[in-house]
């Protein structure tokens, strides 16, 4: 299996704290998994952060990449192609990060780890 964290998967599961359920946190666990985080989750960290939004994710928004290389996840790096589909997808969820994060794991055939059920109207694979 491979996964894509969105981003607030990613935050929960980088500080600790509850939040992702237990299907999510035993895949993430499991050895046979890859598991990537997209970069677009590094700009949103960053963004939200910087807002006052983020509080808890100061360390992530600064070290993003060491961070996520300690864990062992693989950062997705952003291609014209997928965000060409991100803007082409259907309006009715207009969260860019999150249509970004929909087009990665469509084009890229990765279920997105996520609580967020507006991604099954998409066709991407979710788990949570």
């Amino acid at each position: 299996m491979r996964l894509l964290l969105d981003t607030h998967a990613l935050i929960w599961w980088m500080s600790g704290e509850a939040g992702l359920s237990r299907a999510a946190e035993a895949a993430i666990r499991d050895g046979d998994v890859h598991v990537f985080v997209s970069a677009v989750s590094a700009y949103e960290i960053a963004l939200k952060h910087g807002m006052g939004r983020l509080p808890k994710a100061g360390l992530l928004a600064e070290r993003f990449e060491a961070e996520v290389d300690l864990e062992g996840f693989d950062i997705l790096p952003i291609t014209a192609r997928e965000a060409s589909h991100a803007g082409r997808l259907d309006h009715t969820h207009r969260d860019p990060f999150d249509r970004l994060l929909i087009a990665q794991g469509l084009i890229n055939n990765l279920t997105l780890v996520s609580n967020e059920q507006v991604f099954d109207s998409f066709g991407v694979a979710r788990l949570w």
